[in-house]
């Protein structure tokens, strides 16, 4: 594998990983009520506890997103 196959593979991975980030963001802070009626259904679970699990969740995402996604790239290209 060379590369600039590795490059345009995290460039991807990049665009994908942004992509599920930006779209759960939205639908996280756009329709929070259906987001939670949805899950206590399934899960008795307390609305701030649900704010928290879902903030926590976003905030994960984005760090892993950064660390394993957006800084390889990034390295990638200024190697590359």
């Amino acid at each position: 594998m060379d590369i600039q196959a590795l490059t345009r593979f995290f460039m991807w991975c990049t665009i994908i990983n942004a992509g599920l980030l930006v779209f759960s963001a939205v639908m996280f802070m756009s329709a929070q009520d259906f987001v939670y009626s949805m899950h206590s259904k399934w899960f008795n679970i307390p609305r701030e506890t649900f704010n928290v699990a879902i903030y926590s969740f976003l905030g994960f995402f984005k760090i892993i997103f950064i660390l394993f996604n957006l800084v390889p790239y990034l390295a990638l290209l200024i190697i590359g």
